[in-house]
């Protein structure tokens, strides 16, 4: 394959992924590996709202939860909006696509920490489950749940393209990346909404 002349470390990254042998892609870049780890997530979240409705913590512990809670989602949208960030420098061409997606793969941490944080400690902040603001930003987080584990797949599939990215592909990436902004943002003004309704 023949390489056109880079320089510096973007170079590199970019001759190392354009000379990667092409493999099998694993199970957690696979569709079987993304229904497996989506009924996971899903009975996770089941038994999160099946918690939460039997749990009555304290003030103290509720307090501590909330803190969490807060911590989780700056961790996590946080995480996003960077990711976001270094994809739109990349589209105006202030980043190499190896870059953009190098950052974005270090981010798949922070975001899931982030996500499973909120889950966890919402089961401790008395959720008002017959609420229907409440039921609809827990779709929010099961498609949030979804999406990233989906988004796996994607990034796998661009990392393969090396940068040539057929319009399927970008279609794919930019329907990923307005759920997953719908969703925070949308979690984020219901959480907003029902904490200024109790005061």
């Amino acid at each position: 394959m023949e390489l056109r002349p880079t320089r510096g470390l973007s170079g590199r990254v970019l001759r190392m992924l354009q000379d990667e042998p092409v493999r099998p892609m694993p199970l957690n870049g696979s569709w079987l590996g993304f229904a497996a780890a989506a009924c996971a997530a899903s009975a996770v979240l089941a038994l999160a709202i099946w918690v939460s409705a039997h749990v009555h913590p304290d003030p103290v512990l509720r307090n501590v939860a909330l803190f969490v809670h807060l911590a989780s989602l700056v961790l996590g949208f946080g995480a996003v909006l960077v990711a976001d960030y270094f994809i739109i420098l990349w589209v105006i061409r202030r980043f190499t696509f190896a870059e953009a997606i190098g950052g974005v793969a270090r981010l798949q941490m922070p975001i899931w920490i982030g996500l499973l944080g909120l889950v966890l400690s919402g089961v401790l902040l008395n959720p008002d489950l017959a609420g229907g603001m409440t039921r609809v930003k827990l779709v929010f987080i099961a498609l949030l749940t979804l999406n990233g584990l989906q988004a796996t797949i994607l990034g796998r599939r661009m990392e393969a393209s090396a940068g040539e990215l057929s319009v399927q592909l970008l279609i794919w990436g930019a329907v990923t990346t307005t759920v997953s902004q719908v969703c925070w943002w949308g979690s984020v003004w219901i959480g907003f909404w029902n904490a200024s309704s109790t005061l």
